[in-house]
């Protein structure tokens, strides 16, 4: 292993945690198991984490009911 091949390690260790951490955060808050565990197993550089915080966990839009009124 040269001096490079270490500074490329830690730059990607960098750069995963972050994405990983906030992916597994948010998945864990909305219930998402199958997400969960597949972004805990599966290393892509941050590229599934990614994915998934921008494309695949956006908010749910909630309808709120109209209440009728009684008078």
């Amino acid at each position: 292993m040269t001096g490079n091949d270490f500074y490329i390690i830690i730059l990607a260790v960098l750069w995963t945690i972050p994405w990983k951490g906030v992916a597994l955060w948010r998945s864990a808050r909305r219930g998402e198991r199958i997400w969960f565990i597949v972004m805990l197993i599966i290393n892509t550089l941050g590229i599934l984490e990614i994915l998934y915080i921008f494309l695949f966990s956006k908010k749910r839009k909630v309808q709120i009911a109209e209440i009728p009124q009684n008078n």
